[in-house]
């Protein structure tokens, strides 16, 4: 409220439903009464994140249309344009917003499925006119060829996007997917990737959404890689049982996580991983236990150095302490201004 009776630009919302279609509604009448000029409904609750993000409701976001006077975008479950017209027709909203379906495919709205390395090269052009956070291209590179690099074959490229640092490195990617599948896209060569089933989908070069697992299939999936891997630490006990007599934690202890291997490799494949005692040992100041200076002519820390320097009145050349210089200069110009003065 205070916002819309301060500003002079309109206020927008973005809201997710409740389990209860009465609560949604409720929750949007109090932001239009505060003054809230369009909203955005996402059809999904706040637990549906991630692996377990199911189906939106289009009829929660019905309802709230139906129930409020202003403006009124649905978000969910839009993948390409025909979600598109068939959100809007079903749930009488003014308009949709597409988060996923647009990353994957940023032509969503155009009704088109492009080769990936066209909206990708003009986005890479974007990105050097408007510059950005790496890390933000990376991600955009992996939404539209998800499919293609899910393949094995382009896992060394797939490496070069995830270890790239530099606006070069992405464009050398994307540049070697197209010169390796523009010969299928164009019917040069026949594509013979693999199939899983009889459904008409499009070739993995093309912009198209990503469909995630339901929920119930990814808790499934969870539960068989936790009973393999719990199966594999009881065989791993029994083994070192039978050996030592007891349980090894060492893999426990030296561990490292994917996320954190990844992130190892993506600063060098060259680079070791660092140990406590790789630094080299540095050389002592004569005078304290501070380091010293690699190119102090005295072997002295830049603070004894300095006081040295003041006491015996000398240079370091090594710590750019000028004492000496500086007093002989201003010797200089007192002789000169004392001349003068007496001419």
């Amino acid at each position: 409220r205070t916002l819309s009776q301060n500003l002079k630009v309109p206020v927008t919302c973005k809201i997710r439903v409740f389990e209860s279609v009465e609560k949604t509604v409720q929750y949007a009448q109090m932001l239009e009464s505060a003054g809230c000029s369009m909203l955005t409904v996402h059809g999904r609750t706040r637990e549906q994140k991630g692996p377990l993000t199911g189906i939106a409701s289009w009829n929660h976001i019905k309802a709230v249309r139906e129930n409020v006077k202003i403006p009124v975008l649905a978000n969910g479950n839009i993948q390409c344009l025909e979600d598109a017209l068939r959100c809007i027709e079903a749930t009488g909203c003014n308009g949709v917003m597409s988060a996923e379906g647009n990353l994957c495919n940023p032509f969503i709205f155009a009704g088109v499925n492009p080769p990936g390395w066209e909206p990708a090269l003009e986005y890479l052009d974007l990105v050097q006119q408007f510059p950005c956070p790496t890390s933000y291209v990376r991600g955009h590179l992996f939404k539209i060829f998800h499919h293609l690099l899910a393949l094995k074959e382009n896992s060394q490229i797939r490496d070069i996007i995830a270890k790239g640092s530099k606006l070069d490195d992405f464009r050398e990617a994307v540049l070697l997917l197209r010169e390796r599948f523009l010969p299928y896209h164009e019917g040069l060569q026949l594509w013979s990737g693999d199939v899983n089933g009889y459904d008409l989908s499009l070739p993995p070069w093309l912009c198209q959404p990503y469909v995630r697992m339901s929920p119930e299939e990814h808790l499934k999936k969870m539960e068989s890689i936790k009973s393999v891997a719990t199966q594999i630490e009881k065989e791993n006990d029994v083994t070192a049982n039978n050996t030592t007599g007891k349980r090894s934690t060492e893999s426990a202890d030296t561990a490292i996580s994917k996320k954190k291997m990844k992130k190892l490799n993506r600063c060098g494949e060259n680079n070791q991983l660092r140990t406590p005692h790789s630094r080299k040992e540095v050389a002592i100041c004569s005078r304290c236990p501070n380091p010293m200076g690699l190119k102090c002519e005295s072997a002295l820390c830049k603070t004894c150095c300095r006081n040295k320097c003041f006491v015996e009145e000398k240079d370091c050349s090594g710590h750019g302490i000028l004492i000496k210089t500086r007093r002989e200069k201003a010797r200089k110009l007192a002789a000169e201004r004392e001349t003068v003065q007496s001419t």
